[in-house]
């Protein structure tokens, strides 16, 4: 089984990035921005509420403290205080989980902050810490064999890998920084074929042409792409008519 998740709520007031209600529609899982690089208040609100209407299962996305960047930019931020923000940017969305009668289930870095924890063990550790502080034991979603994985794990975190049909992979299964060419893949056909590949046979071709083993028990969708609501319903199809029976994780 597959779970499918998409980051949703990339919103800030009358500004909408991604069509919740559309995706919300296809996936599983809704990774819902906490208010540090998207989203406010109201739209976390409006996410949880269509989330929970839909029974979708609700997480929490936290980020570097980066709005203007949205969370994509490099940042140093001390353990201690990444530690706390995470576990505030939890403790926020659980006050509106909770108001739409479900609670927030797992966590998942987005962006610079999602790539820093699969190397460095200093914020990946204190990503678990905030998890920690927030509370509920919430299981970690990240890329296989990252350190944030690796402490998660350590620290008695349930984990849950996570692939990515729309990202192109290095040789040692890692993403490719979206700054490089190539990064991210832009042919509905091959994020499709991509993504029964990597729910059925655990593998992806990597940029530089070779097989990569990448065992996952989640795969994002990416909402802030083009055309992401019918590439997303695609993806759905396809795994339906393969036989990949899709599920939530949590």
């Amino acid at each position: 089984m597959i779970d499918l998740n998409a980051d949703l709520g990339e919103g800030f007031g009358r500004w909408r990035l991604t069509d919740d209600e559309g995706l919300l529609s296809v996936v599983t899982s809704a990774n819902v921005a906490c208010g540090f690089h998207a989203g406010d208040p109201a739209t976390m609100r409006r996410v949880c509420e269509l989330a929970v209407a839909r029974g979708v299962t609700v997480g929490a996305q936290v980020s570097y403290r980066d709005l203007a960047g949205f969370g994509r930019r490099a940042m140093d931020v001390p353990p201690a205080e990444l530690a706390a923000e995470v576990a505030y940017q939890i403790g926020a969305l659980d006050v509106f989980a909770r108001a739409a009668g479900a609670r927030v289930a797992y966590v998942k870095p987005h962006g610079a902050l999602y790539n820093r924890a699969v190397h460095d063990a200093g914020q990946a550790a204190a990503v678990v810490d905030g998890v920690l502080l927030a509370g509920g034991g919430l299981p970690v979603l990240g890329l296989p064999g990252s350190r944030l994985l690796e402490r998660a794990a350590a620290a008695g975190l349930p984990v849950v890998p996570e692939a990515f049909a729309d990202r192109a992979y290095t040789d040692e299964g890692t993403l490719v920084p979206r700054g490089q060419d190539g990064a991210v893949i832009s042919d509905p056909d091959a994020v499709v074929a991509r993504s029964v590949g990597l729910a059925r046979d655990g593998e992806v071709t990597s940029r530089a042409g070779a097989r990569v083993a990448v065992r996952a028990r989640s795969l994002c969708l990416h909402g802030d792409t083009p055309g992401a609501v019918e590439l997303a319903r695609r993806v759905r199809r396809a795994l339906d008519e393969s036989g990949v029976p899709v599920g939530a994780f949590a």
